[in-house]
């Protein structure tokens, strides 16, 4: 057994058995029959392109599927069955696997993390949602966790703050799905979950990539921050967006001049606030303030 079946338990292994020697026979099962029930994908791309091909040469690699009452909920292949759906087939191949709900749950994400097309964003949210069904927490309690691990690995909170079979067994799926270590996600994945709505949109069409999407996260003017994302969709470097942020915010820190300083003041003053000497000279500045805005320029 693998290192991920040891992980992951038998959802896995029973889910590499369907693709294997010791796979259930292929049924014909009818699209009528078939139920799609909280699927992690969020987005399908390019399904009018697999249509045609599946027109051409139907279904190559049978759906997952296991047995509901009396219909059949697809844990792995619901591209293929919208594709499908679309090139108007009335049955599709699939195998059919005796998972529980957490055993589907698991392999659906695991199988949905494999998928070559997956973006950053949607990679970041599908291995939340794996460690949050495997640890049997909320994801925000999965964030909270790794925040905690990565604060203690630094020094920065004592060990006994981390949970430490939670932590080994946040190593071990990290270690399983091969991806990235536990230490770079927190660093560079973690900061995705906070991207404005335009950059996150950019990221989920893969207009961008991630190292970009965090680097304009930087601009906090919503307008600055489009202009620089055209930029970077129409293909400007890395290097350069970074020397362009990093201009735009020495703009953003530089000190208004004071005049700006006093009037943003005057705006927060509360005079009924101030004792009654102090509060008499300001209501006496700000009066000749005025006799000399007013006057004759």
């Amino acid at each position: 057994m693998s290192r991920l079946d040891e992980v992951l338990g038998t959802a896995i292994l029973k889910g590499k058995k369907a693709l294997g020697k010791e796979a259930p026979e292929v049924l014909r099962l009818p699209l009528d029959l078939l139920r799609v029930r909280g699927q992690p994908r969020r987005r399908f791309e390019n399904l009018e392109a697999l249509a045609e091909s599946i027109r051409e040469k139907g279904v190559l690699q049978p759906l997952l599927v296991r047995r509901v009452g009396e219909a059949y909920e697809v844990v792995a292949g619901e591209r293929r069955l919208r594709a499908a759906a679309m090139a108007g087939l009335k049955e599709v191949p699939a195998r059919v696997l005796e998972l529980s709900d957490k055993e589907a749950r698991l392999l659906a994400l695991v199988e949905n993390l494999q998928r070559e097309d997956l973006n950053p964003y949607e990679e970041t949210l599908g291995v939340l949602a794996l460690l949050s069904e495997d640890l049997g927490r909320s994801v925000e309690e999965v964030v909270g966790l790794l925040r905690k691990m990565k604060n203690a690995k630094e020094g920065r909170v004592r060990d006994n703050v981390v949970p430490t079979a939670e932590a080994r067994r946040v190593e071990e799926l990290f270690k399983a799905l091969g991806r990235m270590s536990w230490e770079s996600f927190v660093q560079h994945r973690l900061p995705l979950l906070s991207l404005p709505e335009d950059l996150r949109a950019a990221l989920e069409e893969g207009a961008i990539p991630y190292t970009a999407a965090l680097e304009l996260k930087k601009v906090k003017d919503a307008s600055l921050r489009k202009a620089l994302l055209e930029e970077a969709r129409a293909g400007l470097s890395l290097r350069e967006l970074k020397a362009r942020v990093r201009g735009v915010l020495r703009k953003e820190k530089a000190p208004r001049p004071w005049p700006k300083e006093v009037a943003a003041k005057l705006v927060r003053l509360d005079l009924e606030a101030l004792p009654p000497e102090r509060r008499a000279r300001v209501e006496e500045l700000l009066a000749e303030l005025e006799r000399v805005l007013e006057g004759p320029r």
